[in-house]
């Protein structure tokens, strides 16, 4: 059986999105890029909501740009290899391939996809991570931590949960950057 693993950029305060401005720096750094490229390069299939695909779908065209380095491309390459399930009620079509549109979370639905996947999964943004963690689905949650406190936003964490985690890995980076790897006990 494969993995879900919930994995985001959150800042030092715990927001994966903040209410203004970005989540500081780190994820950008090459070192990083590379290690995130190398760790997700085995997913087998991405859950997006609306949002969080309309930001990932820039990889379908990635390669294209003039003078990206070979990390960049890599990301590009391995992200274009990978299914895409976009779950939202607005969008009409999507815009890159392997990619299909889902109306509503099944939870039902993405614990058979993992029953049957080869490859380990992805759910990305918050609002759909959200879902996924109360119905008890994520088995991995990857925080990639900024050094910046943002005060606001959208919590990695939704609220009203409780998970007692085991942490399984750790790494900092030279842009102070840190990597956290848990997993549902």
């Amino acid at each position: 059986m494969a993995k879900l693993i919930y994995s985001m950029i959150t800042s030092l305060d715990g927001y994966a999105e903040a209410a203004e401005g970005d989540l500081g720096t780190g994820a950008d750094d090459q070192e990083v890029h590379t290690f995130i490229n190398d760790l997700f390069r085995p997913v087998g299939t991405y859950l997006y909501g609306r949002r969080m695909y309309e930001t990932m779908v820039y990889w379908e065209t990635a390669h294209t740009e003039p003078d990206q380095p070979p990390h960049i491309l890599q990301y590009a390459r391995d992200w274009q290899a990978a299914e895409k399930i976009v779950y939202s009620t607005t969008l009409e079509s999507v815009s890159s391939a392997k990619t299909r549109i889902e109306r509503t979370f099944d939870p039902d639905a993405v614990r058979k996809l993992k029953a049957e996947a080869d490859h380990d999964l992805t759910v990305d943004g918050p609002n759909l991570a959200a879902q996924a963690i109360a119905a008890g689905l994520v088995d991995e949650f990857h925080l990639f931590i900024t050094t910046s406190v943002v005060g606001g936003g959208k919590r990695f964490f939704p609220d009203g949960v409780r998970l007692d985690l085991e942490l399984v890995e750790e790494r900092a980076f030279d842009s102070g950057l840190i990597y956290a790897r848990y997993r549902t006990r």
